[in-house]
């Protein structure tokens, strides 16, 4: 019978596994909380088809959310807080959900919905005991009943969901315990979002599948994560370049007593993991500096989880992202050849038991990323040298990675373009090695209007996440098009300095 997070949780009973603000709970109150929210949801619809969307904070609330929606049987529907009510609104009604899980703290983001809404606990005192909720079973799956959406950008503008299994979920779990080397000894600060494969799989279902510790906190505080790192028996971290840049920064802005006793918190740890965007070189050997750590790097996407990892025990190349995780499959394709030897460069293709199962309600799309036989087109350009993989850019001049997020720029200039004084717009990614990506705004002015950046983001805030706001605006006459119409985005880029 498959293993499923929801059945792992369940052999580390009394093991504490995960931790917020306001206590520790070991498996048995997760599995006891998850019981109590799968009762609150009602006798409705249970099972494959029913959507619960879970809009969670960090720690007991949201671990008991998303056990709650698979002892359902249902699809989980991760919401992102920092998200504009616009945003949510349309997440909630492409899924069609059914139910909305709200922690009470949160619950002035949600946006009117049709569906139920019930609220998580915050704390052990608030979860129902049996005798309250009744003796609620399980519903009992098999692995291809739907358990994870997620939503991500792509070239047609607005998001789309990312349907996982139970299989693929599992997938992609196992081969991050297999080749990071988990076990129920480590210990992991939690402090990314829950609605990207990064904080979700990476850092939370992990230690949940070992029986290892996660200490969840509400966002990342450079000074706060960093003397917690000092002050506890961490093993594992994961981050995103940005993060790494802002506790440099930290490192660098304290005094030397803090700064001897935060290097020595991250050299106790066993390994260090960068992720979601490219990692510049300088901010590479800064942290090696600083930590005594080179930065584990990996490739990953929301189709597919995790596909490629630097060794945990060998060599690590500034600039790559390693070779294949256990079970995946990976080629590099150009012209619809496969390519093979070092030295080549092409599309990055990808097959294995970690692979999505559809576009949520979108089979052409889902058709169109998928080749005859069966493997998947990542849209990422890749080099091959010594065995190792370079990511070198995307495919598409449509996505931007910033922050560890990936954005469409089409999504963006949809909204911008309905501002009253802009005529045309053309949005891109310029490098920059604190983000990876800025986004940048290169616009065209009706006749006598006027704009800055900070009344453009101002203007876009309440239709757009933060970090899809633009941070560069140039004003043009006019955009470069080729014969067709079509924006010719490689020489918008040349408009703006990546420095900033």
């Amino acid at each position: 019978m498959l293993s499923t997070v929801l059945s792992q949780v369940g052999r580390h009973a009394d093991r504490v596994l995960i931790s917020d603000r306001a206590g520790e709970y070991t498996g048995t109150d997760l599995l006891a909380a998850g019981r109590d929210i799968a009762s609150r949801c009602g006798a409705g619809e249970r099972g494959q088809g029913e959507r619960i969307a879970l809009l969670g904070s960090p720690g007991l609330a949201y671990v008991a959310g998303l056990l709650g929606i698979w002892m359902r049987g249902a699809m989980a529907i991760p919401l992102c807080p920092e998200h504009p009510a616009a945003e949510i609104a349309y997440v909630l009604d492409d899924a069609d959900v059914s139910v909305v899980l709200v922690d009470p703290r949160l619950a002035h983001l949600l946006p009117p919905t049709s569906a139920t809404v019930v609220s998580l606990p915050t704390c052990a005192a608030e979860v129902q005991t049996a005798a309250q909720f009744g003796q609620f079973e399980p519903f009992e799956s098999d692995g291809s009943v739907p358990a994870l959406m997620l939503y991500t950008s792509g070239t047609t503008g607005r998001p789309k969901g990312v349907v996982h299994s139970h299989t693929t979920v599992s997938a992609q779990v196992n081969c991050l315990v297999e080749a990071w080397e988990w076990d129920s000894s480590d210990r992991i600060a939690h402090f990314l979002p829950l609605h990207h494969v990064h904080g979700l799989v990476n850092q939370l279902l992990c230690p949940l599948w070992v029986g290892a510790r996660c200490d969840m906190f509400a966002r990342f505080d450079a000074p706060t994560i960093l003397d917690a790192l000092a002050t506890t028996p961490y093993t594992i971290f994961m981050a995103v370049p940005t993060i790494y840049s802002k506790a440099i920064a930290a490192w660098e802005a304290a005094d030397e007593q803090t700064r001897s006793r935060w290097s020595a918190g991250c050299e106790r740890l066993r390994v260090m993991i960068s992720g979601s965007a490219a990692l510049a070189v300088p901010v590479l050997e800064r942290w090696r500096a600083i930590s005594g750590h080179t930065l584990l790097e990996r490739y990953g996407m929301t189709e597919i989880g995790i596909a490629l990892t630097n060794p945990l025990i060998g060599e690590r190349r500034p600039g790559f992202v390693g070779g294949p995780l256990p079970g995946m499959f990976v080629r590099v394709v150009d012209d619809a050849k496969v390519l093979e030897g070092d030295g080549v460069t092409g599309e990055l293709q990808v097959r294995g038991a970690n692979v999505f199962t559809e576009y949520w309600r979108r089979p052409e799309e889902t058709a169109a990323c998928f080749t005859a036989d069966g493997w998947f087109l990542t849209g990422d350009q890749v080099t091959v040298e010594a065995g190792c993989f370079r990511i070198t850019g995307r495919l598409s001049t449509d996505i931007i990675k910033s922050g560890g997020y990936k954005i469409s720029a089409l999504e963006i200039e949809g909204v911008l373009l309905a501002h009253p004084a802009i005529a045309d717009c053309s949005v891109v990614g310029v490098p920059d090695d604190t983000w990876g990506e800025r986004v940048a705004a290169a616009v065209v002015l009706r006749t006598g209007e006027s704009v800055d950046l900070e009344a453009l983001r101002g203007w876009a805030r309440s239709e757009l996440a933060p970090y899809k706001l633009p941070t560069l605006l140039e004003i043009v006459e006019a955009l470069p098009r080729n014969v067709m119409g079509k924006v010719l985005k490689p020489t918008v880029r040349t408009i703006f300095n990546p420095a900033g």
